[in-house]
């Protein structure tokens, strides 16, 4: 952790609440039980992202049997992990374990196999996994992948006492584990004592939005219950405030990016921007060209 506190910043018209989502109860993978935050209708207004699960379970059943091989073209995931191990394999000859606290960054490009298979038979298993789109002329790009550890991920604490873990942009002059020019996304994890805000300046041009997993936060005069997604409006606002509730610790995800508006053509594993470029995906699956993991 960055031992420097950081000062608080300085935002002068911050983002109202445009509205408030409720996330989806689904299964994905071989039977792993999750709530999609964000969901596909949210992928225009959220661009550049396309998707938010969260999972999180002490219960084998809902988690054990994991996500077997399937393949991904034309975006990157972002796993981060808050309690749990998972076992990552894929066609590109990528491996590693993801464990509490830590972070997988997957650039699927052309086209990756992957598997990810939970490393424990009971206890917690908890965590989100982000869909980030690639601009058009990175969709085919070469796959690429990195685990970092908790100890790997940047964090700060700021003047109010706010603990801020960096997952990917710059805030409060720390830079991320991961920066990208074309979406520029901010990805932070955020653990606010009672009573205690955070600011964060902001383009006006960038989506954001909030997902609170525990306690209960304000933003402008809106009130963001645990397990809700709240939508930031972009009205000339020049950053987000986010406070705490006064009576107890409230931990959220800040998520924000600089839209792509390009044409999105999804279907299911597969994010390009034309029906017959998602056609020619399916092709190369089906045909082998994208090699199956290990």
């Amino acid at each position: 952790m960055d031992t420097k506190t950081r000062p608080d910043e300085v935002v002068n018209r911050p983002r109202d609440v445009e509205r408030l989502v409720i996330g989806k109860e689904t299964s994905d993978g071989a039977g792993v039980r999750l709530t999609r935050v964000l969901t596909h209708d949210l992928q225009r207004r959220l661009d550049p992202f396309l998707m938010l699960d969260a999972f999180g379970s002490d219960d084998p059943d809902d988690y054990i049997a994991g996500f077997p091989d399937h393949p991904h073209r034309g975006f990157e995931t972002i796993t981060y992990m808050m309690a749990g191990r998972m076992r990552h394999r894929d066609s590109a000859g990528h491996e590693g374990l993801l464990e509490s606290g830590g972070m997988q960054w997957m650039t699927a490009g052309a086209g990756v196999i992957h598997s990810e298979i939970p490393q424990q038979h009971e206890g917690l298993m908890a965590g989100f996994q982000l869909w980030l789109n690639l601009p058009a002329r990175d969709k085919l790009c070469t796959p690429w992948y990195r685990d970092f550890a908790a100890a790997e991920l940047p964090r700060f604490i700021t003047e109010a006492g706010v603990t801020a873990t960096l997952i990917a942009g710059e805030s409060h002059g720390v830079t991320g584990a991961v920066t990208r020019e074309a979406t520029s996304p901010l990805y932070l994890d955020l653990h606010l004592p009672a009573g205690t805000r955070f600011a964060q300046p902001l383009p006006a041009d960038r989506n954001a939005f909030v997902y609170v997993y525990q306690g209960r936060a304000t933003i402008g005069e809106t009130g963001v219950p645990a397990q809700r997604l709240a939508i930031l409006s972009n009205d000339g606002a020049d950053g987000v405030v986010v406070s705490a509730a006064a009576d107890g610790e409230t931990r959220l995800l800040l998520i924000a990016g600089k839209p792509l508006e390009e044409p999105i053509a999804q279907y299911g594993p597969f994010v390009m921007n034309t029906q017959e470029e998602i056609n020619q995906a399916l092709a190369d699956y089906r045909e082998g060209r994208l090699v199956a993991s290990a």
